[in-house]
């Protein structure tokens, strides 16, 4: 009786298998990590091989638990924007360059001269920023163009792992799309920006939609893992959207808040509009995209501020700063110790704490770096609704920011909705359980997946309302940080 698929998430740190249920309820997981490295600064990469070995485990391991005989079929989710060359043999010519490199800082700037920042952003749906690999591959095509010449493919994670489960080159169009060299309105490669990365057309992988069929395991990794030869291999997503319809986002006025290491946050839309409040991605459903805001140092900046105060655990410093009174005695952060993104896209701009006296200490500090990630997320999420004109009625949240009942308290407040807390700790997983489940023929779409499957909400957090009236004058002064400091985050960078 086939009545499990699995999940894979192959996120920046691990592999993580779910087995799961018709209804998303989960039977068995799995995890096998891998490093990163930075071999200099502003580089990040990773050995594609790691993933392999790790993918292997976890399935492995998953079949050893579960019956195999069991399983209808996998789908994969992952870390987006990464990615590797290969030859014709499928094995890596580079270390894998990730999402978080920032080596192509001076591509972008050139082919937002050259081919202009409003048309890439139209083109791609996302404003010019290193993050997407566009930039990286002009950066190859400068640096190794004699490598990036020879490659038989350009490979994104799914793409890579997809080749070696089922021997097909093929990706999904949502793990694609985060490339920067995919046109979401089209639904296909752009000619002009596969061109401005260096690359031919020939050079990349067949697309396939969300959930639809790549291939079936060969007996070689059938062997290899204990899964069954032939079990089908489904399209997948990258992290970010699997995630949103994990928490089951498929129509319109629904967001979801991802509370990680960085915050993301994303809004289904079933047209497709862009704007440089937020980065406009191919959904995980048919005719669907999108809207995300991203603010990279999310909790691991409330990481940052526990090792840096030595003030106790992540725990006590929340005890601590829950005694200080809303807006932290005029203490300001503005969260951007690893740049901004939207609505800004300013490479150069960094943190800035404001309004430090004297009677501050660890405590005030804690909860202003909590209170600017709220201030930000309004800020996004006003700029993003502003532009599609829907407003979302409430939130799912899900992440390791859901561990921080202060931090839900604030942004409920400051958003001035209610949040429902996700009770599934991998949703991008889930998500990509629901893209198997409906290609498996379970359901008719992955939108009907994404309802039948999601857990009903652990937990809703609501705005407290004595708090209203205090963020709102402290957002009006937020508002203006950056625009005040702006000049000064690119001098300080230029020194």
């Amino acid at each position: 009786m086939r009545d499990l698929v699995i999940g894979i998430d192959a996120s920046t740190t691990a592999i993580k298998a779910v087995a799961m249920r018709r209804d998303g309820t989960e039977v068995a997981q799995t995890r096998a990590a891998y490093p990163l490295s930075s071999p200099a600064p502003g580089h990040f990469e990773q050995d594609a091989e790691h993933w392999w070995t790790a993918l292997l485990k976890a399935l492995s391991e998953i079949a050893a638990t579960v019956d195999p005989a069991r399983f209808a079929g996998l789908s994969i989710a992952h870390q987006r924007e990464t990615f590797t060359l290969i030859d014709a043999s499928g094995t890596p010519l580079i270390p894998a360059i990730l999402w978080l490199d920032e080596r192509a800082r001076p591509q972008v700037t050139r082919l937002s001269k050259g081919l202009g920042r409003d048309r890439i952003r139209e083109w791609s749906g996302k404003p010019p920023d290193p993050t997407p690999a566009l930039y990286a591959l002009a950066w190859l095509n400068e640096h190794r163009s004699d490598l990036l010449r020879s490659a038989h493919a350009v490979v994104d994670v799914h793409a890579f792992l997809v080749h070696r489960l089922t021997g097909v080159l093929v990706t999904s169009t949502a793990s694609a799309d985060p490339l920067g060299i995919f046109s979401p309105a089209t639904g296909n490669w752009h000619p002009e920006l596969v061109k401005a990365a260096g690359l031919t057309e020939k050079q990349l992988p067949w697309l396939v939609a969300p959930g639809a069929l790549c291939g079936v395991l060969t007996s070689e990794i059938a062997r290899l893992t204990g899964l069954p030869e032939g079990l089908p291999v489904f399209a997948g997503a990258g992290d970010g959207q699997a995630a949103g319809l994990g928490m089951g986002i498929t129509e319109p006025g629904r967001a979801y808040l991802s509370l990680g290491s960085g915050v993301v946050s994303g809004m289904f839309s079933d047209r497709y509009v862009t704007s440089n409040a937020y980065r406009t991605l191919t959904a995980p459903i048919p005719s669907g995209f999108m809207m995300e805001t991203v603010l990279r140092s999310g909790m691991q900046l409330a990481d940052w501020a526990v090792r840096t105060l030595n003030a106790g655990s992540a725990a006590e410093l929340e005890t601590l700063a829950k005694a200080v009174a809303s807006g932290a005695e005029g203490l300001m952060v503005l969260p951007y110790w690893a740049g901004v993104m939207n609505p800004y896209w300013d490479e150069a701009a960094r943190g800035v704490i404001i309004g430090a006296a004297l009677h501050h200490g660890p405590a005030h500090i804690f909860r202003a770096t909590l209170e600017g990630i709220a201030f930000e997320q309004a800020l996004a999420t006003a700029e993003m609704e502003a532009s599609c004109g829907v407003r979302a009625t409430a939130f799912v949240t899900a992440g390791g920011g859901t561990n921080c009942r202060l931090l839900l308290d604030i942004l409920a407040t400051v958003l001035d909705r209610p949040l429902s807390i996700s009770p599934v700790n991998e949703a991008a997983a889930l998500g990509g359980g629901m893209l198997a489940a409906t290609g498996a023929g379970w359901f008719a779409s992955a939108r009907e997946a994404g309802i039948a499957m999601r857990m009903n909400p652990a937990e809703t957090v609501q705005p407290v309302k004595a708090l209203k009236d205090v963020y709102r004058k402290k957002m009006a002064i937020y508002r203006d940080i950056y625009p005040a400091t702006r000049a000064l985050h690119r001098r300080l960078l230029a020194d």
